[in-house]
């Protein structure tokens, strides 16, 4: 940690500057933004408390109610949706999958390839470009895993293409999953649900009324 003399303010360079020679502008915005990022972290920490409270809570219920049934409940839980008894507030424990192709991807495509070189340029046209689309890469040299995955709902009998579809499926590896916690209130009577934000991005604040000067 750096020992920076009474009177002195470190700049982005680390050069040690008089707080004299400061512009008062300067010192209010360093002022501003240590004072917010202060609270940033006071409320990132609290969300991460909350997380790690709701999961602990959530997986100890789920064990409380397995055991009515003497029921273990082993590896992962998730995807289950708490509601409360008046059905106001609903809490959602989802668990998302990151999924990978293997080699066997490259299998899948050149059968698709062979498919579609006996295709003719007007028949099944359009499933030329569903495939072409589905294997595009973005800028990270990445497949998109669901448009690969939606070749699957087409239905087309050719031998050759369900080998591919197969291979698709076959090549599939989980590589990781992430927990997500989601809180929602129903909206009035009705049977539809607003989440409750837990990210800044989310929050809706209403816009303040202008200060009087006096």
């Amino acid at each position: 940690m750096n020992n920076i003399p009474e009177g002195f303010r470190q700049d982005a360079k680390g050069h040690l500057v008089p707080e004299e020679l400061i512009k008062p502008i300067d010192l209010a915005r360093d002022e501003l933004v240590s004072e917010l990022v202060g609270h940033a972290k006071s409320v990132s920490a609290a969300l991460a408390q909350f997380k790690a409270t709701a999961f602990g809570d959530i997986k100890a219920f789920v064990d409380m109610s397995a055991e009515q049934y003497k029921a273990t409940i082993g590896g992962k839980k998730g995807n289950i949706t708490l509601l409360s008894f008046d059905g106001q507030y609903k809490i959602v424990h989802a668990v998302q999958d990151s999924i990978k192709f293997d080699e066997r991807l490259q299998a899948a495509r050149a059968l698709i390839d062979e498919c579609a070189a006996e295709w003719t340029q007007d028949a099944r046209s359009e499933v030329r470009v569903l495939v072409n689309e589905a294997f595009r890469t973005d800028k990270a040299g990445e497949i998109s895993t669901g448009r690969v995955l939606g070749l699957r709902r087409l239905e087309i009998q050719d031998e050759r293409w369900q080998r591919a579809m197969q291979a698709i499926s076959d090549a599939v590896q989980v590589v990781g999953s992430k927990s997500y916690i989601r809180v929602y209130e129903r909206i009035g009577t009705s049977d539809q649900y607003a989440p409750i934000p837990l990210d800044i991005a989310s929050i809706f604040v209403a816009d303040r009324a202008p200060s009087t000067l006096h």
